[in-house]
Protein backbone atom coordinates (compact mmCIF):
# COMPACT_ATOMS: atom_id res chain seq x y z
CA UNK A 1 0.00 0.00 0.00
CA UNK A 2 1.21 3.62 -0.90
CA UNK A 3 0.23 6.95 -1.25
CA UNK A 4 1.08 10.50 -1.76
CA UNK A 5 0.16 12.98 0.56
CA UNK A 6 -0.08 16.81 -0.29
CA UNK A 7 0.41 19.01 2.81
CA UNK A 8 -0.78 22.57 2.44
CA UNK A 9 0.47 25.08 4.70
CA UNK A 10 -2.19 27.83 4.82
CA UNK A 11 -0.17 30.62 6.14
CA UNK A 12 2.64 30.10 3.88
CA UNK A 13 0.60 29.41 1.26
CA UNK A 14 3.16 26.42 0.43
CA UNK A 15 2.21 22.98 -0.59
CA UNK A 16 4.68 19.65 0.36
CA UNK A 17 4.72 16.23 -0.90
CA UNK A 18 5.72 13.37 0.35
CA UNK A 19 5.10 9.57 0.01
CA UNK A 20 4.69 7.38 2.60
CA UNK A 21 4.07 3.19 2.28
CA UNK A 22 3.59 0.12 4.15
CA UNK A 23 3.59 0.86 7.98
CA UNK A 24 3.01 4.09 7.86
CA UNK A 25 0.12 4.16 5.31
CA UNK A 26 -1.39 1.44 7.28
CA UNK A 27 -1.82 4.25 10.37
CA UNK A 28 -4.18 6.19 7.65
CA UNK A 29 -5.88 3.53 5.87
CA UNK A 30 -9.67 3.61 6.86
CA UNK A 31 -9.52 7.53 8.33
CA UNK A 32 -12.29 9.88 6.49
CA UNK A 33 -12.11 13.20 5.67
CA UNK A 34 -12.43 15.58 8.47
CA UNK A 35 -9.99 13.49 11.11
CA UNK A 36 -7.39 14.62 12.19
CA UNK A 37 -3.73 12.96 12.68
CA UNK A 38 -0.80 13.40 14.26
CA UNK A 39 2.27 14.58 12.36
CA UNK A 40 4.57 12.10 13.41
CA UNK A 41 3.27 9.53 11.39
CA UNK A 42 4.95 11.59 8.60
CA UNK A 43 7.65 13.30 10.16
CA UNK A 44 6.19 16.46 11.86
CA UNK A 45 6.92 15.82 15.34
CA UNK A 46 4.21 18.32 17.32
CA UNK A 47 2.14 19.44 13.84
CA UNK A 48 -1.38 18.07 13.22
CA UNK A 49 -3.11 17.72 10.61
CA UNK A 50 -6.62 16.76 9.00
CA UNK A 51 -7.33 15.08 6.08
CA UNK A 52 -9.60 17.43 3.50
CA UNK A 53 -9.76 14.97 0.82
CA UNK A 54 -7.73 12.60 -1.99
CA UNK A 55 -8.46 11.35 -5.62
CA UNK A 56 -8.07 7.74 -6.65
CA UNK A 57 -5.96 5.87 -9.47
CA UNK A 58 -8.78 7.06 -11.83
CA UNK A 59 -8.40 10.77 -10.67
CA UNK A 60 -11.63 11.01 -9.13
CA UNK A 61 -11.87 13.17 -6.26
CA UNK A 62 -13.26 11.96 -2.67
CA UNK A 63 -16.33 13.78 -1.69
CA UNK A 64 -18.06 14.34 1.94
CA UNK A 65 -20.51 13.11 2.52
CA UNK A 66 -20.57 9.71 0.40
CA UNK A 67 -20.15 6.87 2.29
CA UNK A 68 -18.04 3.98 1.60
CA UNK A 69 -14.83 3.78 -0.08
CA UNK A 70 -16.00 2.75 -3.49
CA UNK A 71 -16.84 5.18 -6.76
CA UNK A 72 -20.25 5.80 -6.58
CA UNK A 73 -22.18 8.43 -10.05
CA UNK A 74 -24.03 10.51 -7.88
CA UNK A 75 -26.35 13.39 -9.32
CA UNK A 76 -24.56 16.88 -8.66
CA UNK A 77 -25.15 20.36 -8.76
CA UNK A 78 -22.60 22.14 -6.93
CA UNK A 79 -19.06 20.89 -5.39
CA UNK A 80 -16.19 18.95 -5.46
CA UNK A 81 -15.77 17.07 -8.58
CA UNK A 82 -18.47 19.45 -10.82
CA UNK A 83 -18.20 22.59 -12.56
CA UNK A 84 -21.52 24.70 -12.26
CA UNK A 85 -23.08 25.31 -15.57
CA UNK A 86 -26.13 27.31 -15.30
CA UNK A 87 -28.96 25.40 -13.40
CA UNK A 88 -28.29 22.05 -14.24
CA UNK A 89 -27.40 18.84 -12.58
CA UNK A 90 -25.35 15.93 -13.27
CA UNK A 91 -24.85 12.55 -12.86
CA UNK A 92 -20.96 12.41 -11.98
CA UNK A 93 -18.29 10.32 -11.05
CA UNK A 94 -16.94 10.25 -7.16
CA UNK A 95 -15.48 8.28 -4.34
CA UNK A 96 -16.19 7.87 -1.10
CA UNK A 97 -15.20 9.24 1.73
CA UNK A 98 -12.65 6.55 3.65
CA UNK A 99 -9.27 6.45 2.05
CA UNK A 100 -8.69 2.89 1.07
CA UNK A 101 -6.22 0.72 -1.06
CA UNK A 102 -7.75 2.23 -4.21
CA UNK A 103 -7.09 5.71 -3.20
CA UNK A 104 -3.67 7.45 -4.27
CA UNK A 105 -3.57 10.67 -3.41
CA UNK A 106 -4.36 12.33 0.29
CA UNK A 107 -4.49 16.13 0.51
CA UNK A 108 -3.82 17.37 4.12
CA UNK A 109 -4.21 20.65 5.88
CA UNK A 110 -1.91 21.99 9.13
CA UNK A 111 -4.06 22.46 12.05
CA UNK A 112 -1.88 22.87 14.73
CA UNK A 113 1.58 23.92 14.32
CA UNK A 114 5.08 22.39 15.60
CA UNK A 115 7.88 24.14 17.51
CA UNK A 116 9.98 23.99 14.26
CA UNK A 117 9.27 24.48 11.23
CA UNK A 118 7.77 22.49 7.90
CA UNK A 119 11.39 23.08 6.10
CA UNK A 120 12.91 22.02 8.64
CA UNK A 121 11.85 18.82 9.17
CA UNK A 122 11.28 17.15 5.83
CA UNK A 123 14.90 18.83 4.73
CA UNK A 124 13.17 20.94 2.17
CA UNK A 125 16.43 23.19 1.52
CA UNK A 126 18.95 20.22 1.31
CA UNK A 127 17.29 18.53 -1.26
CA UNK A 128 17.44 22.30 -3.36
CA UNK A 129 20.71 22.57 -2.86
CA UNK A 130 21.99 19.17 -4.17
Amino acid sequence: MEFKIVIADSETGKSYQQEIKDNKAKKVNGKMIGDELDGAIFGLAGYTLKITGGSDKGGFPMKKGVLGKGALRILMKEGVGYRKKGKLRKRKRVIGEIISEDITQINMKITVKGKKSIDELLSVGEKEEK
